[in-house]
């Protein structure tokens, strides 16, 4: 039997989710209220009215707050009200076109973002574990294709990829100058690109392509022969569950950084996962966006090895599964069905695939 997040763990626990509003916030805010979890949740409005946040509600578990990262004041306000046992600092600027717009912006949510949270959370004595998601592109791509270990050279070409490497030095240093002593947990959570229902952010694969079958248009692809490791929003989460847990219960071989991301076969390029999701729709086409773009990393791969050996977490959705998944949203919500019960349904499914 594999490790999952257990129910009489979670029951009762008085959790600080801080991006609930977002793609991955939403569903992990979620899993945590069919965990029996008391749930509260900082971060600022959803962006897409039709994005996973509305589409999931309502939230009868859910303390929400709307407050801006960089409000340390606003920040601290409502973490103390919440009182939590388990921080999930989830909330970002995560859009990499977007950093090169505003790269000041950006590392004012990213790094001073994440040290307000960490600020807050160190005056509180309730916090037994924190874990900052941060993502696969803080490591210095040296383009060799070799897979990324936690032990690799932070990095970052883009503004956003460098203010995630930024917060994971400022985590780091958190944790060693204030957490430690206290005996409290903290870590950083690194994961592959996620994909599955709810997600409406500009800029990203899957989304733009969603918008574009929606309309009839077609979509442009910046990088289609750029490979990304993918995986579906439930593979991540259960991952950072369990950190979050272990790093509560006080377990001493808990990293402090830990990848999550698929195998080499899900390591797959964009333009064959836009292939595969064209199909199982029924309809669409793409091109490559003629516009010289940004630059991006054309490879990344994590080693999530570490992630099995202290955690017991390994993926179960194969790149077929998970974007077969996704796409089993997009038909709902065309037909109008209730996508609360499809993601419920679909974190059971999940559940029981771990346990077997």
């Amino acid at each position: 039997m594999e490790a999952v997040a257990v129910r009489s763990w979670w029951e009762g626990r008085r959790v600080l989710v801080t991006g609930h509003t977002g793609f991955k916030g939403a569903w992990l805010t979620l899993w945590l209220e069919r965990l029996g979890a008391s749930v509260t949740g900082l971060a600022l409005p959803p962006e897409d009215p039709a994005g996973a946040f509305s589409a999931l509600g309502p939230w009868p578990a859910l303390e929400p707050h709307m407050v801006d990262l960089r409000d340390g004041p606003g920040v601290a306000e409502v973490i103390a009200a919440a009182d939590p046992e388990v921080v999930l600092h989830l909330g970002a600027q995560a859009l990499v076109r977007r950093s090169y717009a505003d790269p000041a912006g950006t590392w004012a949510v990213n790094v001073v973002g994440t040290a307000n949270v960490l600020e807050a959370a160190r005056a509180l004595p309730s916090v037994r574990s924190v874990v900052v998601v941060t993502s696969d592109k803080v490591y210095a791509n040296l383009g060799d294709g070799r897979p990324f270990t936690e032990d690799d050279r932070l990095g970052g070409h883009d503004p956003y990829s460098s203010s995630k490497a930024a917060a994971e030095l400022a985590t780091a240093s958190w944790r060693r100058s204030y957490f430690d002593d206290r005996g409290v947990g903290v870590a950083t959570a690194r994961a592959g690109n996620v994909i599955g229902g709810g997600d409406r952010g500009e800029d990203r694969l899957l989304p733009d392509l969603w918008r574009a079958l929606e309309s009839g248009a077609i979509v442009r692809l910046r990088y289609p022969l750029a490979t990304r490791p993918w995986q579906f929003v439930l593979e991540p989460l259960h991952g950072y569950l369990l950190l979050a847990q272990a790093l509560a219960e006080g377990h001493t071989a808990v990293p402090h950084a830990v990848n999550f991301g698929p195998g080499l076969a899900g390591c797959v390029a964009v333009g064959a996962i836009v292939d595969r999701a064209i199909t199982l729709w029924g309809a669409g086409r793409w091109e490559q966006e003629p516009v010289r773009q940004p630059h991006e990393a054309h490879l990344l791969h994590l080693d999530a090895s570490l992630a099995t050996s202290a955690l017991g977490w390994r993926p179960q959705l194969d790149v077929e599964t998970a974007v077969a998944w996704t796409v089993e949203w997009w038909r709902a919500a065309a037909g109008g069905d209730d996508l609360r019960k499809l993601a419920e349904s679909q974190i059971d499914a999940y559940e029981d695939m771990v346990r077997s």
